[in-house]
């Protein structure tokens, strides 16, 4: 005789999450999030009609080839986008507290 298959998924309740506040400060970018928005266009335009994937693959391979020295320049505008987005919180949150002081 054949078993009969028993379900034994129990169902979750979905956590909701916290909507994001739109005037949060955005993330600081990385070093080869720059990278990449600096060569994207140049790797589409040496491979026309390459799909989105190849593209980050690509982009992620010259990422590997490249040099410390070649890498510094990017990493220098992480580490200024990394102190800019640092400012805007600390400023944002110090506007939130004040916001929460003043409702209760």
């Amino acid at each position: 005789m054949p078993k009969e298959k028993t379900s034994t998924r129990t169902k979750t309740k979905r956590v909701e999450r916290k909507k994001k506040d739109p005037n949060a400060p955005k993330r600081g970018l990385s070093a080869y999030m720059f990278f990449a928005n600096d060569n994207r266009d140049k790797v589409r335009e040496e491979n026309p009609g390459i799909s989105f994937g190849q593209v980050g693959k690509m982009l992620g391979e010259r990422w590997k080839a490249l040099s410390d020295t070649d890498r510094r320049p990017y990493e220098e505008k992480a580490a200024a986008d990394k102190k800019r987005y640092e400012d805007e919180k600390a400023s944002y949150n110090a506007a939130q507290d004040e916001d929460e002081e003043e409702s209760s």
